[in-house]
């Protein structure tokens, strides 16, 4: 915590430095996160969402405390300790139950939130700003009341409540992407950004919890950035001016930029210049990953025998077999869904790679090509860009070499 308050202390006081947040739960883009924690030292944020990991198991199967335990096997394994790591929960609240009865999905958001703090997560973001069980949309201070009940649970339960730390906010795209193509972003305005804050203020006070607000050290807002499946929306500071200005006023406070991937380096850089300190990011670091799967495709279908992989097929079939991940987000002939299938920003394609047919091939493609010599040249045509003399040998390096392409442009854009 004290190295998170110097780092937006220096923010604010107008130093371009922030922290990227790596949101995801695709092995291979983790232990590549890890790889570069443990190459580099520098504190590293690694966060799950309420859809991917909560109570239930979400969509990965994992509790939040399976999620820590596994990721913790893992950072023992590269020997990255794990208090260079902070580990954060995103969106915690309502969404994965907003269909159901408000009392209801409430009463299973507060054990959401029990179930991180429990596990050892301490950046909470809390996000009750979803309409539940058919309510009209809630109000500024409907929405701050709810989310002072899930901080007060938060607090609780919580081994040393002193070592969490807040964000507050909503105003973002959905967990899990949009649906549709966004036509317009408006900026959050002044007015809506200092709503959030007196109303949130008001709430905790109200629970007594103003030790608790001491610990709130963001505010979620749109600075004007968002991806759709074929369009990135990128970062103009002239229309975030008035914003960037608004939260000097605010003691110790910054802004988390949601659905950054995608933006310029140069963008992202004048994101955390503009006092959005945490940068998050997620689709883009499976998308890195995908490319480097099939790019080991075109490898192994240039150097292996039989039997091949076959991956981009299982792809294929196990997407169209089971559509239940993208078929509500992608429209268009046959030919454009293939397309979007595989190549679209919002990477729907990222829900698949624990489905066992898929997972089956993956492993048959990396052992394919852990057992021969990999040619320099034609490496170098798969992946394209790499120097001469300093081409992975294996499968495994080449992946983690693509995924932090990510990884480190967001570093370097925050500063480091």
């Amino acid at each position: 915590m004290s190295i998170l308050r110097d780092l937006i202390l220096r923010n604010r006081a107008g130093e371009a430095i922030g922290l990227p947040c790596f949101c995801t739960a695709n092995e291979h883009v983790l232990l590549a996160v890890l790889a570069y924690a443990k190459r580099t030292g520098l504190p590293t944020v690694i966060e799950a969402t309420c859809n991917q990991v909560n109570q239930y198991g979400g969509y990965t199967g994992m509790t939040p405390a399976d999620f820590m335990q596994w990721l913790s096997g893992m950072a023992a394994d590269a020997g990255v300790p794990m208090n260079q790591l902070i580990l954060g929960g995103d969106h915690l609240g309502p969404n994965v139950w907003k269909n159901e009865p408000l009392d209801v999905a409430m009463e299973k958001s507060r054990e959401l939130v029990k179930s991180y703090v429990q596990a050892g997560f301490k950046k909470i973001h809390i996000d009750t700003s979803m309409a539940c069980g058919g309510e009209p949309n809630p109000t500024f201070a409907q929405i701050a009341e709810r989310a002072a009940d899930l901080c007060e649970v938060a607090e609780k339960y919580a081994p040393d409540p002193s070592k969490l730390f807040y964000i507050i906010g909503t105003e973002v795209p959905i967990p899990g992407g949009e649906t549709k193509e966004p036509n317009t972003l408006d900026v959050t305005s002044v007015r809506r950004f200092h709503d959030t804050i007196q109303t949130h203020r008001d709430a905790w006070n109200t629970r007594g919890l103003d030790a608790a607000w001491d610990r709130v050290v963001s505010v979620v807002t749109q600075p004007g950035v968002d991806f759709g499946h074929t369009s990135v929306y990128p970062f103009l500071p002239v229309k975030a001016a008035p914003l960037r200005d608004a939260i000097i006023d605010e003691v110790g406070l910054t802004y988390e930029a949601h659905s950054t991937d995608y933006q310029s380096t140069n963008a992202l850089s004048d994101l955390v210049k503009n006092h959005f300190f945490f940068l998050k990011v997620g689709p883009e670091l499976t998308f890195r990953f995908r490319e480097a799967i099939w790019a080991l495709a075109q490898i192994e279908e240039e150097i292996i025998n039989d039997p091949k992989s076959l991956i981009r097929e299982t792809f294929e079939q196990q997407m169209t077999k089971d559509p239940g991940y993208w078929v509500n987000y992608y429209n268009g002939s046959d030919k454009e869904l293939r397309i979007l299938r595989t190549y679209s920003y919002s990477d729907r394609i990222r829900y698949y790679w624990t489905d066992p047919e898929i997972s089956k091939s993956l492993n048959l493609l990396i052992a394919n090509l852990e057992q021969v010599n990999l040619p320099e040249s034609i490496v170098s045509q798969a992946f394209m860009g790499l120097d001469f003399g300093e081409v992975p040998e294996t499968p495994l390096a080449l992946i983690e070499l693509h995924i932090q392409r990510c990884i480190s442009r967001y570093f370097q854009a925050a500063g480091h």
